[in-house]
């Protein structure tokens, strides 16, 4: 496999275009844990960089002999209190250290949180992050004893909301209150930067009597409209938005659909109803819209909501592929445009709300979306079907619109359905793509071409995660990660996972490190969120997967609904091609960081030549851009060098200086420049 690299300091970026996603802002994330007496350290190669390699720096000191090629290093017999820096090496040229990181005592990392109450369980997880600094925050739902599904009747007790930082520090909570009842299909979490700013923001449905985390209530604070069941079928539902930062209510919008009549969803007491899922989106190409949906067994209706200058409006809303969404979706561009189309189920409505394609097999309750099939361009999705017919599993092309295959359920389920359960993944070299295969009503493992394979059923059919060293995915269930036809690569003793027989973790993906996934668990006691990271070493060198823009959405509709493992928007498997750069641009603070172009008003024109920088004064980076290469010197007012790089088209600067006055002197082949700014 071809592998490359690139850097924090220097960012080699491509023009601005159309389509041009504008995605967090992200440190190095290094990652060092302790494994027996080494330490195990991985980082990220940023979605924005090009070809370079890194060095490693142990307390200060120089670790590797050689620049490294790859994103991992195991620093045998290094002391278990050990801190680590990354440099990356850009032209020859080592750039400013990544952020410190501390070593781990072991394989994880513990965020103690705050139970709401004896009776509570931690629940879903989501990630982004509120402050702007490159580090993502957890996103957390705390569920009542007595969370129902909308089949079961019975009062539940209120949902919390909490946002943590990563050394336990609660920013906030919300009070979802009385009128939001509990349970899986009920809160549905967005959690991303939709405004542009660099920070997140949180939305989700409320009612009256939700009150955030300042303590303002929305609403009518003593309404009460829940129903001798327990169910909530009459009364206002809203959505709002809250700062990811405070917790606080900015705006609140009625939720679309509205309830309406509550036997048009297919029952009237309030089962298909309240059966709600949740997407973020990048329907316009650039920047992230929040997508809010109810119903899938019958009528099936999705918003799409900007939160744009301070203002919660409505994109649009589809209302149509009556019966043909999953317990959950899956948001990626299928065809190619740069924009990001929302997959349902058994269909997929396009960016701008309009139908897109329908295979009409109806609701199934797992599908998982990404290239499985390298031998054919574009996106595949592998769905089930979950009354009993001829497509119990099967596989169509997104673009083409045409069902590659499918298999019919041959054999029923306890309740008389088809397959619970389906997963498609890399998970052995046998054969070329990705396997399928389903738990109960249809048999065997299928290669990428529909073929039954004499591969044995894998012992699970749930998530999934690349956690060893190879590009096969392992299985994920319950607390333990497995390899097919192997051993346990991970056993969280201590933990538990989430939603009854889904056994799903709080959240899986690439939180941190190198390319590999992260698997967060709560503690059986609920005192703590673990995230557990991979030690073992690889040879291959991927982007950071959240850089790819239908995985970081995957990581933000992963809470939805039936939870699902996250699909990158390429081949990532045995024998894959080196993926592309991603077509995207880092967002930080509202700035972003590209090559602009030389009418960006972000920018300060210093002479003819081409070279620009921003802003002055700064309080955090320094933006130097040119046309063309240049080398760069930082000076203090003493005349003593305190800082110098290499750059081409975009760098950035003065990251580690401390606040004062400082002279820049600036090398190009159209000649020198000096200047002065000031770091705040």
């Amino acid at each position: 496999m071809k592998k490359t690299i690139t850097s924090l300091g220097m960012l080699v970026l491509s023009v601005i275009c159309y389509g041009q996603y504008q995605m967090e802002y992200l440190t190095r994330g290094v990652v060092a844990a302790r494994t027996g007496t080494n330490n195990f350290v991985s980082w990220r190669w940023l979605g924005t960089e090009d070809d370079i390699t890194f060095n490693l720096y142990r307390n200060g000191t120089k670790v590797n002999s050689a620049p490294l090629k790859v994103t991992n290093y195991t620093d045998q017999g290094a002391a278990a209190n050990s801190t680590y820096t990354v440099r990356a090496i850009v032209n020859n040229v080592e750039q400013a250290p990544s952020e410190t990181a501390n070593t781990w005592g072991g394989n994880y990392l513990s965020v103690p949180i705050q139970k709401p109450g004896s009776d509570y369980v931690a629940n879903d997880c989501s990630v982004a992050d509120v402050d702007g600094d490159g580090v993502h925050e957890i996103l957390l739902k705390w569920d009542p004893n007595n969370a129902k599904d909308p089949s079961q009747s019975g009062v539940t007790g209120n949902v919390f909301i909490d946002c943590y930082k990563l050394n336990g520090t609660r920013l906030w909570r919300i009070d979802l209150g009385r009128n939001i009842r509990a349970g899986a299909h009920y809160t549905q979490m967005a959690f991303y930067d939709f405004d542009g700013d660099g920070k997140a923001e949180f939305m989700c449905k409320t009612a009256d009597a939700t009150k955030d985390a300042k303590g303002k209530v929305i609403g009518n604070a003593s309404a009460d409209y829940r129903n001798s069941g327990g169910y909530v079928l009459s009364g206002p539902e809203f959505l709002t938005v809250f700062n990811g930062l405070t917790g606080e209510a900015m705006a609140t919008a009625n939720y679309i659909p509205a309830r309406g009549n509550v036997g048009s969803w297919g029952d009237t007491y309030g089962n298909r109803v309240d059966r709600f899922r949740v997407g973020v989106g990048y329907f316009d190409g650039k920047r992230a819209s929040a997508l809010f949906c109810r119903g899938y067994y019958t009528r099936l209706v999705m918003a799409a909501w900007d939160w744009r200058d301070g203002k919660l409006t409505n994109r649009w809303t589809f209302d149509g592929y009556n019966g043909q969404g999953d317990h959950s979706l899956s948001i990626a561009d299928v065809d190619g445009d740069g924009k990001q189309e929302v997959v349902s189920g058994a269909a997929i409505i396009d960016d701008d709300g309009k139908p897109y394609y329908s295979t009409g097999y109806g609701h199934g309750d797992a599908m998982h979306v990404s290239d499985f099939d390298p031998d054919v361009p574009g996106l595949e999705v592998v769905n089930i079907q979950e009354h009993y017919g001829n497509q119990g599993l099967y596989m169509y092309h997104a673009k083409g619109k045409k069902v590659s295959w499918a298999k019919p359920s041959t054999g029923t389920t306890s309740d008389g359905e088809g397959p619970a359960r389906g997963v498609c993944a890399d998970i052995s070299a046998a054969h070329k793509g990705a396997e399928s295969w389903a738990r109960g009503a249809v048999s065997g493992v299928y290669d990428s071409k529909g073929t039954r394979t004499n591969l044995a059923s894998p012992s699970s059919c749930n998530f999934l995660a690349w956690w060893d060293g190879d590009l096969l995915r392992e299985l994920l269930d319950g607390t333990k990660v497995t390899k097919y036809q192997g051993g346990t690569l991970l056993d969280a003793s201590g933990c538990s996972s989430n939603n009854g027989t889904k056994s799903t973790p709080g959240i899986s993906g690439d939180l941190i490190g190198d390319w590999r996934e992260e698997v967060v668990f709560r503690t059986s006691d609920n005192s703590a969120l673990r995230i557990y990271t991979t030690t073992i070493p690889t040879n291959y060198k991927i982007r950071t997967l959240l850089h790819d823009p239908q995985y970081r959405m995957a990581l933000a509709w992963q809470n939805g609904c039936y939870n699902q493992p996250p699909h990158v928007g390429f081949h990532l498997g045995d024998g894959m091609e080196a993926p592309e750069k991603p077509n995207i641009v880092m967002n930080k603070n509202g700035t972003v960081i590209t090559d602009l172009g030389d009418e960006n008003p972000l920018f300060s024109s210093v002479n003819q030549s081409g070279l620009q920088y921003s802003p002055n004064p700064f309080s955090e980076e320094l933006y130097l851009r040119a046309n063309e290469q240049f080398d760069y010197a930082m000076y203090d007012l003493q005349g003593v060098l305190v800082e110098n790089g290499h750059g081409q088209n975009v760098y950035y600067a003065g990251s580690v200086l401390p606040a004062g006055l400082y002279i820049v002197k600036v090398k190009s082949e159209s000649g020198n420049q000096i200047f002065k700014v000031t770091k705040k």
